[in-house]
C-alpha cells in the first residue's frame, strides 16, 4: 500500500493533490503555506484576507499572484536540492523567482524573505529525499549543514530595508535565521502551532495566530526596526507577549483582543513581516515533517 501525502491537520488543504512529482508536491505545499499565510487573521499589521494592514500598496490578491507566480521556482529549488546543488546555484534560482514576483504584483515585494526561508526548506527536502542527510534530520539542521557557511558568506543587498535594519540596530534578520536553521521556526512556529491545537481545538486559523504572536513577541524583526525603530519593535513584543500571557487564543475573547493589537499595530504603520515570514514557514515544515520524505515521495493511493 503506497503512503499518503500527510499534512498536518490544522492546515486543511483545498482538496486532494493530483499525483505528482516529489518536487511538484513540494511546490505545491510551499504555495499553500503561502496561501494559509494571508488566510490568517487578525494578524497585528499584516496583510491578510481581511484588510492591508499598515500597506497601502498590496493586499491579499496581490500575495495570492505572488503565491502562485512562485510555485514553479519552488519546485526547481526542490530539484536543485536534489542534485546537492550549491548555494550559488540556489541563489540563481531564487533571483529569478523574485523577477517573477514583482511581474506577477505588478513591482510589490511581497514574498522575497519567503523565497529565501521557503525555497531553503524546498532545497533541503531536495537533498534529503535525494538520502544525502542522515536519518531523522530536520530540514532545518539540512540547511544549516549543507549552505550554512555559504549562506554567511553570500553577497549582502545594501537597498534591502532588512539588511540596512540589520546593521544599525545588530538584528541578525534572515541571513542569520537561515544559517541557523531557522531556530524560530523549530523553537517558536511549531510549538506555537501544536499547543494551539489544545487551545482552541479545530480552530485551523487560530493555531496560525498563535504562532504568528508568538513569533513576534520573540523575533527581533528587521521589518519592524526598519518602521518603527527600537521603540517599534519593543512596543510590537510587548504587546505580542501580554496577548500570548492573557491566554492567546485559549482566552474565548481572543480575537477581538487580537484585532485590537492589530489596530494598533497599523495606526502605528508598523508590519512584522519577518515573523509572517516564518509563519509560513513553520507552516510549511508541519507539513512535509509529518512523515519521512520517503512517505512524502510515495505518492497518493
Amino acid at each position: 500500500m503506497k503512503a499518503r501525502l500527510s499534512i498536518a491537520p490544522i492546515f486543511p488543504m483545498a482538496g486532494p493533490l493530483p499525483v505528482a512529482s516529489f518536487q511538484e508536491r513540494v511546490a505545491a505545499s510551499a504555495e499553500r503555506s503561502l496561501m494559509l499565510e494571508i488566510e490568517t487573521w487578525p494578524k497585528p499589521g499584516l496583510v491578510s484576507h481581511v484588510d492591508s494592514g499598515s500597506h497601502t500598496d498590496m493586499d491579499a490578491d496581490t500575495f495570492r499572484r505572488s503565491a502562485s507566480a512562485l510555485r514553479p521556482y519552488f519546485a526547481a529549488l526542490v530539484d536543485a536540492g536534489m542534485r546537492d546543488a550549491s548555494m550559488a546555484t540556489l541563489r540563481k534560482i531564487g533571483l529569478h523567482a523574485e523577477r517573477a514576483m514583482l511581474a506577477a504584483t505588478g513591482g510589490v515585494n511581497t514574498h522575497r524573505g519567503a523565497i529565501f526561508g521557503v525555497g531553503l526548506l524546498c532545497a533541503a527536502a531536495g537533498l534529503r529525499e535525494a538520502g544525502l542527510a542522515e536519518a531523522g534530520e530536520t530540514l532545518g539542521a539540512v540547511v544549516e549543514r549543507r549552505w550554512g557557511r555559504e549562506i554567511l558568506a553570500g553577497p549582502r543587498l545594501s537597498h534591502s530595508h532588512g539588511e540596512v535594519a540589520g546593521l544599525r540596530y545588530g538584528a541578525g534578520g534572515a541571513r542569520q535565521e537561515g544559517a541557523q536553521g531557522f531556530p524560530s521556526v523549530y523553537q517558536v512556529g511549531l510549538p506555537a502551532l501544536r499547543d494551539a491545537q489544545c487551545l482552541a481545538p479545530g480552530d485551523h486559523e487560530a493555531a496560525r495566530v498563535q504562532a504568528c504572536f508568538s513569533l513576534i513577541a520573540a523575533l527581533e524583526d528587521t521589518n519592524l526596526l526598519h518602521r518603527g525603530g527600537a521603540e517599534g519593535l519593543r512596543f510590537a513584543q510587548q504587546a505580542a507577549q501580554a496577548f500570548l500571557d492573557k491566554g492567546g487564543v485559549g482566552d474565548p475573547a481572543w480575537s477581538q483582543r487580537a484585532e485590537r493589537i492589530h489596530r494598533a499595530f497599523v495606526r502605528r504603520r508598523l508590519s512584522p513581516g519577518g515573523s509572517a515570514d516564518l509563519l509560513a514557514m513553520s507552516v510549511f515544515v508541519m507539513a512535509l515533517e509529518k512523515l519521512p520524505s520517503h512517505s512524502l515521495a510515495a505518492g497518493t493511493a
